[in-house]
């Protein structure tokens, strides 16, 4: 085995795909005895541009544990096995068209140690203090990657979260708070991938985040508009309750855009629907790509290499 890599057996995946099975032990004995195995990958990892000759971006997104956001469908604990989540990440990054990944620095740093990021694009995870479910939920503080974290791994971008509640005061400090981790990132020449909402708390107290075309397109023109620059800034968008409205709320910026997929439901045919929904969004001049993450990675039939490689055709 090569110093700082996991290396191990093969399993099948999907459509013939094939994934190295994680060693669990092995990855515990480099992370106690040779930690510092974590930044020599980064440092040899091969790197590739943001974008290639297509243009288009397929990102496949694992930072929802670090939330706390552990479900999909109604399987509340999906995401909790980490060996079978790092399996699945490693399946569909293996697969031709997926440009790389989004995750928080513990996935990170397991998939540099399995190494499977060459060539890849890596996104960092900025801020995931905002709870699933805590009465803190909104207050999404920057807890993941900072901007000299990225820069420091020779990551490629970031991506952060920002949920407006226009009852809630504490808003105008998430606020400030990202047109600050914007400007970092503007400085160090790091694109950041903004994701945001307009949300609001139901009547139970759950966080609820508006996918009206009104809503989405505020939540687009008050992101845009974050940061002393936007040459560095992507946005990361929904897509609308009605998918028809889409092409009307995109018009509210000139930034390049990903569509983000979200839990789609647990039934084939909540899947088909989103494929549709992303494939008339993806015919927009601002929309770039797909950062998609529980959908892919534990889709209904359990074929994760089909599902990835569904997405992918979309682009």
């Amino acid at each position: 085995m090569r110093a700082g890599r996991v290396t191990g057996t093969h399993v099948e995946g999907g459509s013939g795909g094939r994934t190295p099975r994680v060693d669990v032990a092995e990855l515990v004995r480099l992370r106690t005895r040779h930690p510092e195995a974590i930044a020599e990958a980064a440092a040899r990892r091969a790197r590739r541009p943001l974008l290639n000759e297509t243009g288009r971006l397929m990102i496949v997104a694992a930072d929802h544990p670090a939330r706390g956001a552990l479900g999909v469908g109604d399987r509340k604990l999906a995401m909790a096995n980490r060996a079978d989540l790092l399996e699945r990440l490693c399946l569909a990054l293996s697969r031709p068209g997926v440009d790389g990944v989004l995750a928080t620095a513990d996935i990170l740093d397991d998939l540099l140690l399995l190494g499977v990021l060459d060539h890849k694009v890596v996104m960092g995870s900025m801020n995931r203090g905002g709870l699933q479910g805590a009465s803190f939920e909104l207050d999404d503080r920057f807890t993941g990657h900072r901007p000299e974290d990225i820069e420091r791994l020779g990551f490629d971008a970031g991506k952060l979260l920002l949920r407006v509640d226009y009852t809630d005061p504490g808003s105008l400090t998430t606020l400030e708070s990202t047109a600050r981790a914007i400007d970092a990132m503007a400085e160090r020449r790091l694109p950041v991938f903004v994701e945001p909402f307009i949300s609001r708390r139901t009547p139970e107290g759950k966080v609820a985040n508006d996918l009206s075309a009104e809503a989405v397109t505020r939540s687009i023109a008050i992101a845009s508009g974050l940061g002393g620059s936007s040459a560095y800034t992507w946005l990361k968008v929904p897509v609308t309750e009605n998918p028809d409205d889409m092409a009307r709320v995109m018009e509210t910026s000139t930034l390049p855009a990903v569509l983000l997929g979200g839990d789609i439901g647990d039934s084939p045919e909540d899947q088909v629907a989103a494929y549709e929904k992303w494939r008339g969004a993806l015919r927009l001049p601002t929309v770039r790509g797909l950062v998609v993450g529980r959908s892919l990675l534990y889709p209904a039939d359990g074929d994760v290499a089909a599902a990835v490689d569904t997405a992918v055709g979309l682009l």
